[in-house]
C-alpha cells in the first residue's frame, strides 16, 4: 500500500496544527508523520499517538522515531480508533476525501485518496466515533475538500453536536479549495458528556426536538458506594437548534412524569432544561407492526390477528387512561412513528411534547379515527363508536369500543 507523501493540504494543516496543537495529541491517518514529527516540536505537547492504517507507513515512521530520537511519538497501526481507547486534546486528521473514482468498470482502490463513494463516508464515520475519544476541551483539527462536499460534512457535525470554526481555506487547480475546521464539543455534548452519557448516536430529527442514543450509568449521580453501577441503553432528547423547542421539552418532561405513574411512555430518567433522558425503546412503528403480522394486502394469519387484537386492545386501554386523566396527548390520530410495539407486544406511546389538559379529550377517538381512515375497521362503523363514546367517555362505551375493533378488524 502506498504511504500519503505531503502534499498542498499536509503543508496547509502544519501551519495550524503549529498553532493550535496541544496536550495529548492523536494523529489520525498520520501517513508520512509530517502532523505528528510537527506538533512534537511544540512545548505545548505533551505526547503523540500516531495511526494509520498502512503498516508500511506505522514502520516507517517507528523507524524514524527511533533513528531521532522522538520520544514524544508512538505510532501504531489502526483502522480510523480500532485500536485507540484513550482520550485526547487534540486530534488531528487529513482523511482521504476524493469521491470514488473508476476507469471504465472498474473502480480505483487507493484508500489514502477515496473517503468513499462520495467522497464524505470516512469523515461522517470519524465524526460519529470521535466524541468518544475528545477530552471535555479537546478540539479537532479537520482538513477535506470542496469536492467532498462541505455542506454535508458541516451536517455531520452539528448532528454530532460539534461546532467548527473555519481556520483557512487555500484555492488549488482544478476548482478544488481546501479547508480546514477547528471543531469543539457544543456545550449540550460537553454536559451530556459530564452527566457519564457516552457512544452517543445520532438517530432522528423532528420538527421540534433531534434524538439521540447513547449509554447511560443511571446510578452515575448518587453519590454513594452503595450504588449498583449498570449501564442502559438511553435515548436523548434535545430541543432542534432551528426551532424554539425549549418549552416543548419542558411540557414534555412535566406529562411524562405524570403517565409514567400509570405506565405510558418511556421511562423519564433525567429531565434537564436542554435535554431529556429517556428509555430507549426497540420497537417498530405500529402500521409495520399490522403489516408485518399479517394485516397487508396478501392476506392474514390467525396468530398474526390475534397479536394486532391484542395490541389495539393495549393502544386503546392507554388512550383510554389519558381520556380519564383529561388529557390530550394528540398524535392519536396519526401514529405512524410515535406508538411503537416491541418484540414482547409491549406498546409504548411516544412524544408527549404537545400534551395538554382537556375538558373533552380525544385519544380515544383519534386513534379510533386512524383505524377507520386507513380501512382497519370500517370507517362508518368507528365513527359511530366515537360519537357514542364521547356522550359519557364511560368504561361500558369503551370496553364495547375494544369489542367492536377487534369484531371488525378486516
Amino acid at each position: 500500500m502506498d504511504i500519503y507523501e505531503p502534499a498542498e493540504d499536509s503543508y496547509l494543516l502544519q501551519k495550524q496544527v503549529k498553532q493550535y496543537a496541544f496536550g495529548k495529541v492523536l494523529d489520525l491517518g498520520t501517513g508520512s508523520g509530517i502532523q505528528a514529527k510537527t506538533v512534537a516540536e511544540s512545548p505545548k505537547v505533551k505526547n503523540i499517538l500516531a495511526v494509520d492504517i498502512n503498516k508500511d507507513a506505522i514502520n516507517r515512521l517507528q523507524q524514524e522515531i527511533k533513528q531521532n530520537n522522538l520520544k514524544k511519538i508512538t505510532a501504531k497501526t489502526s483502522n480510523l480508533f480500532e485500536n485507540v481507547e484513550e482520550k485526547f486534546d487534540t486530534i488531528i486528521f487529513n482523511p482521504p476525501y476524493l469521491p470514488q473514482d473508476k476507469v471504465g468498470d472498474t473502480i480505483i482502490e487507493d484508500p489514502a485518496l477515496y473517503g468513499g463513494k462520495k467522497g464524505y463516508e470516512l469523515i461522517e464515520k470519524f465524526l460519529t466515533e470521535v466524541g468518544e475519544h475528545l477530552t471535555q476541551n479537546g478540539i479537532i483539527l479537520l482538513l477535506f475538500s470542496s469536492l467532498t462536499n462541505k455542506d454535508k460534512v458541516d451536517e455531520f457535525i452539528s448532528k454530532n453536536l460539534f461546532q467548527a470554526e473555519l481556520l483557512i481555506t487555500e484555492k488549488l487547480p482544478l476548482f478544488e479549495t481546501l479547508y480546514i475546521y477547528k471543531i469543539e464539543q457544543m456545550p449540550i455534548r460537553k454536559k451530556l458528556v459530564s452527566l457519564n452519557v457516552k457512544d452517543l448516536q445520532y438517530l432522528a430529527k423532528g420538527q421540534r426536538g433531534l434524538v439521540y442514543k447513547g449509554l447511560w450509568n443511571r446510578n452515575s449521580l448518587v453519590k454513594t458506594h452503595f450504588a449498583k453501577e449498570k449501564e442502559v441503553t438511553v435515548a436523548v432528547k434535545i430541543d432542534n437548534p432551528k426551532t424554539v423547542a425549549m418549552e416543548r421539552l419542558n411540557n414534555e418532561s412535566k406529562w411524562l412524569k405524570i403517565v409514567n405513574k400509570k405506565g405510558i411512555g418511556p421511562k423519564l430518567y433525567l429531565s434537564k432544561p436542554e435535554f431529556l433522558i429517556l428509555e430507549f425503546i426497540e420497537g417498530i412503528p405500529l402500521p409495520k407492526f399490522i403489516e408485518k403480522d399479517g394485516m397487508d394486502k396478501k392476506g392474514k394469519t390467525e396468530k398474526g390477528q390475534k397479536l394486532i387484537k391484542k395490541v389495539l386492545a393495549r393502544i386503546l386501554e392507554q388512550a383510554y387512561i389519558l381520556d380519564q386523566l383529561k388529557v390530550n396527548k394528540e398524535e392519536m390520530h396519526r401514529p405512524s412513528k410515535n406508538v411503537l410495539v416491541t418484540k414482547d407486544q409491549r406498546v409504548i406511546l411516544l412524544d408527549f411534547e404537545r400534551c395538554h389538559n382537556a375538558e373533552s379529550p380525544q385519544n380515544v377517538t383519534q386513534f379510533l379515527s386512524f383505524l377507520g381512515r386507513h380501512g382497519y375497521v370500517e370507517q362508518d362503523t368507528a365513527m359511530e363508536l366515537a360519537r357514542k363514546y364521547k356522550e359519557t367517555y364511560s368504561e361500558g362505551w369503551f370496553e364495547e369500543i375494544v369489542k367492536s375493533v377487534q369484531s371488525l378488524l378486516k
